[in-house]
């Protein structure tokens, strides 16, 4: 490995990571030779066979590779692809003699970004040769992962409209405020899923659930469980039924991984002034009040996918105030630390937190209850988290 004389470096200039193949000690030395004369900032190895090149290439970043095409273990037009089979974007300038009058315009045609005839060579036209070809190879590289990137938001976004559809709300008068912040920055959407739909039966029916594990994967499952959720709804199927059903749906679409899911079902049910409550794994939903918030008492059944022959999901039904609010959450927004010790937020630090929270409109508290926890947290642990809460004022919609 050489590294230029300070007095030879451009300072204003990139610096480059070189990487010579050549078992021609003679050529290489001219090489090298060169490579001090051009000015530029580098750091030169020399390999000379494919294997000293695959090595080197996978332990190491390399921006440009000075490549010989006869070598003792690969020649001509294959040495390239080997060598862009490793690294895609990393500048090729190919090495050739001046009897290979083809071999320019074939390692071009390879995947080479340029080629010097080594007879040819002179400091300046190595320089401009070695500069223009990690320029162009960065900036194919920008380009790739722009168009990565543009994908990637994409398929987020279709992930999100089949996570975080529009309710159905046709006559309620209940006000819903979801939200979902992937658990990672610029990752895809994970298993968490939520919907909120008004059904034939005048009742309001909602869902939160979380899919094990992140990724595509769960997010697609969590999808087909929440497309599901909301067929069954709209035909007429509640409670432990419709839980086996989805729980069918979850073994059939889950493929060889053996994703289980959590979620909570809710009814809300503003004639009556009363919840009904499936719980499949899932927490306890916070109900607010006049007097504050706190825990629903609710009977626990075990999560989908687990242990089918098991399945058993009672019902809760919990009176309401007249004004009030439900707030169903995914684990990551308590999963989280609370504070810079090791100690982890639960629902009582959740609650407390709650407590301390100025009073504002339900989006504005959502958003700023999310914003606190993630500060506590301060990214040590990163899971989805899906809120959905659901507010009613039966003072101003009075029942019929």
């Amino acid at each position: 490995m050489t590294v230029p004389d300070a007095h030879h470096a451009a300072p204003e200039e990139a610096f480059y990571r070189i990487l010579l193949v050549e078992d021609d000690q003679g050529d290489a030395l001219l090489v090298e030779e060169l490579l001090h004369d051009t000015g530029l900032r580098f750091e030169l190895t020399t390999r000379a066979t494919l294997a000293g090149t695959r090595a080197e290439l996978s332990s190491h970043d390399v921006d440009c590779v000075l490549l010989d095409l006869h070598l003792p273990d690969v020649s001509g037009t294959d040495a390239i692809a080997s060598v862009r089979a490793l690294a895609p974007h990393t500048a090729v300038i190919v090495l050739t003699g001046l009897s290979e009058t083809q071999a320019g315009a074939e390692a071009m045609s390879a995947g080479a970004q340029d080629y010097l005839v080594k007879d040819q060579v002179e400091a300046e036209l190595l320089r401009r040769t070695v500069s223009y070809a990690v320029y162009r190879s960065r900036t194919e590289r920008q380009a790739v992962e722009a168009q990565r990137a543009h994908l990637r938001d994409e398929e987020n976004a279709r992930l999100e409209r089949g996570l975080l559809p529009q309710p159905i709300l046709d006559t309620s008068t209940v006000t819903v405020t979801a939200r979902y912040l992937p658990g990672a920055e610029r990752a895809l959407l994970g298993g968490d899923f939520l919907d909120v739909v008004e059904g034939d039966d005048g009742l309001l029916h909602a869902v939160v659930g979380d899919v094990s594990g992140h990724g595509p994967d769960a997010a697609a499952l969590g999808v087909c469980l929440r497309i599901a959720w909301r067929s069954l709804i709209l035909g007429g199927h509640r409670g432990s039924e419709l839980l086996r059903l989805m729980e069918r749906i979850l073994i059939a679409e889950r493929g060889p991984q053996h994703l289980f899911a959590t979620c909570t079902l809710l009814t809300l049910d503003q004639q009556a002034a009363t919840a009904t409550l499936h719980l499949a794994g899932h927490h306890e939903p916070l109900l607010t009040a006049s007097e504050g918030t706190r825990e629903v008492a609710t009977a626990y059944g075990i999560a989908l996918g687990i242990a089918p022959a098991l399945a058993n999901w009672p019902a809760t039904v919990t009176p309401l105030p007249t004004t009030g609010a439900l707030t169903v959450y995914t684990d990551g927004l308590t999963e989280g630390h609370n504070g810079p010790g090791g100690e982890r937020l639960g629902a009582e630090g959740l609650l407390a937190l709650i407590r301390d929270l100025p009073p504002t409109d339900p989006a504005a508290l959502v958003d700023r209850l999310i914003k606190e926890t993630q500060a506590r947290n301060a990214g040590r642990h990163t899971d989805d988290v899906a809120v959905l809460r659901l507010d009613w004022d039966n003072r101003r919609h009075p029942s019929p």
